[in-house]
């Protein structure tokens, strides 16, 4: 080795070695706040629902596990999720369709928006998926999709898939039968949240003290191990406080029609949307009519880890 006897000749030093000075950075490790990635923004169900029709004409499940339109965050570079920790899917099935059983170590819920006569099977228990339902597929349950009805079946999926690529612990195995063989039908079940079931712990609920919701009922305590659901609704002509969290959030319009306001930006939204909304985000909501929706948020992580940290910044008028 040289002698290293000047900074030039140290630098040089670290060539092939993969190491970087901690004094001499080509970008800094530490910030004062979360930086602003991930971008806000929001899909529209009028938009996306005409293009799962023609795919459901197209496209059938021999090609594909699920016939699912992933909503990407369309930050430059990302490829895949819809916020930092997890990823969000429009996804139809059709009258007398099956997708076939499998699992995977990242958790996923539905929260689905029209459609009867579908049902999920988890882990051998059978529920069916009525509109406004939330359905719950923890980590390595085997799970699979059939219609008996008439109707074509709309849904929003959320799974924690981007949080387990990085964790690195992804595992993913396909049913040896393809559908589970011993299967045993069940209205009410620890997956299933009933729409009318939240609709009453809504009516119920006291004002929440962040402000961002007239009624607010948490779904599970926490749903799942690395996702939180949140149930709101807002009477019309509702304006949220404004407030911004660390955890990463996933907006579910099911039903009314308004706007977000996030980072100063206007976002409308309507029956069926989804929002995305990052970490550290400053964001209101303001009703134009009476309004539901389902918040899937990261905060289990957040806290879990001791870096849930939420902050009201205005009250709500």
């Amino acid at each position: 080795m040289n002698k290293l006897d000047s900074l030039e000749s140290l630098y040089q030093a670290f060539d092939g070695l993969s190491v970087e000075g901690g004094w001499h950075r080509r970008a800094p490790a530490l910030w004062a706040e979360p930086r602003k990635n991930f971008v806000p923004f929001r899909w529209r169900y009028a938009d996306v629902k005409p293009i799962l029709d023609a795919a459901g004409h197209l496209v059938d499940h021999a090609m594909a596990d699920r016939r699912n339109l992933t909503m990407t965050n369309p930050v430059e570079g990302n490829l895949y999720a819809t916020v930092r920790s997890m990823v969000a899917a429009y996804q139809l099935i059709k009258p007398g369709e099956t997708a076939d059983a499998h699992r995977h170590t990242p958790n996923a819920l539905r929260i689905i928006l029209e459609g009867k006569g579908t049902y999920t099977v988890v882990d051998g228990t059978r529920v069916e998926m009525r509109p406004g339902d939330v359905l719950l597929t923890p980590s390595w349950a085997w799970h699979s999709h059939s219609s008996n009805g008439n109707e074509d079946c709309y849904w929003v999926d959320v799974l924690d898939v981007p949080l387990v690529h990085l964790m690195e612990g992804m595992f993913f195995e396909r049913h040896p039968d393809k559908l589970e063989p011993d299967v045993v039908d069940a209205d009410s079940s620890p997956i299933a949240f009933r729409w009318e079931d939240t609709l009453a712990a809504l009516a119920a609920a006291a004002p929440p003290a962040h402000g961002m919701a007239q009624r607010e009922a948490e779904l599970g305590n926490p749903a799942l191990r690395t996702v939180a659901l949140h149930a709101q609704s807002f009477n019309a002509g509702f304006r949220s406080a404004l407030c911004r969290t660390t955890a990463n959030s996933i907006f579910t319009v099911i039903q009314g029609r308004g706007r977000s306001v996030v980072d100063g930006e206007t976002i409308e939204w309507a029956m069926g949307d989804v929002i995305a909304i990052p970490a550290w985000r400053a964001y209101r909501h303001e009703a134009d009519v009476e309004s539901f929706m389902v918040r899937a948020s990261d905060e289990p992580v957040m806290r879990a880890i001791g870096m849930l940290r939420e902050e009201v910044i205005s009250e709500s008028v």
